[in-house]
């Protein structure tokens, strides 16, 4: 959990860096300073200020005394050594981190509170212009996401594909509305019936408050599903909070609701009690997929539960004979669990328990996709690039829907029985690990890719 929550940390560093030269970016969004006893800190501040400080007092101290002082000793140390070093190192991670701004607020220190998985490219100015040409449009567009992973976009109609968030968009329909018009998709609106909003019990109304950066997380995986499946209903269920229990509430609620395939884009680091959670995610024939985090390796939940399809990230960029060329990004999450058992359908010998990722698709926000979203800080309101794994959840979870097969979904089984239906993905890494395959793509199954990204619906 301190890995995660570090790494994290860092990335929320490194995009501060990246924004305060000149980027058109406004400062990270608020959440609750981290403090120090009595003291408010202001060195290192992540969003909202704070010195990183965290129980037992001092400058970023943990209990242990001194500064970060963990078993491995020295400055910021944990086990592997040197200064804020990482299992896996931090390099990658951060080079793979560079102009990518994390919207959400930093999930604070409590167990099973979940991160959303959206980034920003702060090297690729916003445009508010909700009338912009879909050719002065910067970042993949729907035809490029089809063309990459060879989906049939015709199909889905009847379909209901479920995004599960934390938190209110107010302007999710009217964001979503812009994104198909922009892109010659047809309208997705309550009033035809295609979208439909809901609280996490269901109920159209009494939404709950909006957290910040979480309606931006929320427009990527509604206009993700728009570009896979435009035929598809959607169907956007928004928990009351960020914490695992509240989001796997939704989850429940989308499968009440009819969803065929449910995305999640978001992670918390595994804790002793994911088990108890993971009934949420236990929903044989409905086809449940979830980002596998943004801080390099590094095991997180719900990814990690037995009952979902754990999505990575890739590098997707032009080129090659499949006409596209993917690489891992350094930022994917991987790793065997802690405390979920193996499933009957995965056979990797490295891990003993669940391995993740399962499948993969862009994540990486230097060729990350076109997003519109106006519940966002100053500076971030209109079109611009995103990446994260929030970006692969539900572009797989859309492919389910595609394939028309969800109904019979044994959570990832299938796309094990079909490997060859996957782009495989061979070079690449999001750390160091042992055994390599954990961390380090190559052929055949890899922990950051998994079995490789979509190349049709056939796996699904």
């Amino acid at each position: 959990m301190l890995k995660s929550t570090l790494a994290a940390a860092c990335a929320a560093a490194v995009a501060l860096c990246a924004c305060s030269g000149g980027s058109t970016s406004s400062p990270l969004p608020p959440t609750t300073t981290a403090t120090s006893g009595s003291r408010t800190e202001s060195a290192l501040a992540l969003p909202g200020g704070g010195a990183l400080a965290l129980p037992g007092g001092g400058a970023l101290a943990l209990p242990g005394g001194g500064a970060l002082a963990l078993p491995g000793g020295g400055a910021l140390a944990l086990p592997g050594g040197g200064a804020l070093a990482l299992p896996g190192g931090t390099n990658g991670l951060l080079a793979a981190l560079v102009n990518a701004l994390p919207v959400c607020s930093i999930a604070a220190i409590v167990i099973g509170s979940a991160q959303c998985t959206a980034l920003l490219n702060t090297a690729i100015p916003v445009i508010p212009d909700a009338n912009l040409l879909a050719a002065a449009i910067a970042g993949l567009h729907p035809a490029d996401v089809q063309s990459a992973y060879r989906l049939p976009s015709g199909a889905g109609a009847g379909q209901t594909v479920a995004v599960v968030d934390a938190g209110d968009d107010p302007t999710a329909e009217s964001d979503l509305a812009v994104y198909r018009n922009a892109f010659g998709l047809s309208p997705c609106s309550s009033a035809n019936g295609c979208f439909k909003k809901v609280n996490q019990s269901g109920a159209t109304g009494a939404y709950p408050v909006a957290i910040s950066g979480w309606a931006q997380e929320t427009a990527i995986d509604l206009e993700m599903v728009s570009a896979v499946c435009p035929a598809c209903n959607i169907l956007l269920v928004e928990g009351n909070s960020a914490q695992i229990g509240d989001l796997g509430a939704g989850v429940d609620t989308a499968v009440a609701l009819g969803a065929s395939a449910i995305s999640n884009s978001y992670y918390a680091p595994e804790y002793n009690g994911e088990l108890a959670d993971e009934q949420h995610f236990d929903h044989p024939g409905t086809a449940i997929t979830v980002s596998s985090g943004d801080t390099g390796f590094g095991t997180t939940f719900p990814a990690s539960s037995r009952y979902v399809t754990g999505v990575g990230g890739t590098t997707l960029v032009r080129g090659g004979l499949r006409g596209w060329t993917e690489s891992v990004w350094a930022a994917s999450g991987s790793g065997c669990s802690a405390y979920v058992g193996k499933p009957a359908w995965q056979h990797d010998a490295g891990c003993p328990n669940r391995t993740v990722t399962d499948v993969a698709a862009v994540g990486d926000p230097k060729t990350g996709v076109a997003i519109y979203a106006t519940t966002a800080p100053s500076g971030q309101q209109g079109w611009g690039v995103y990446g994260g794994t929030s970006v692969g959840a539900p572009i797989v979870a859309a492919a389910y829907a595609l394939a028309g097969n969800a109904r019979g979904v044994q959570f990832a089984s299938s796309a094990y029985a079909n490997p060859g239906a996957f782009n495989p993905i061979v070079t690449g890494s999001n750390g160091s690990c042992s055994p390599s395959y954990l961390c380090t793509a190559g052929p055949g199954y890899n922990g950051p890719a998994g079995l490789g990204s979509p190349n049709g619906v056939g796996g699904l």
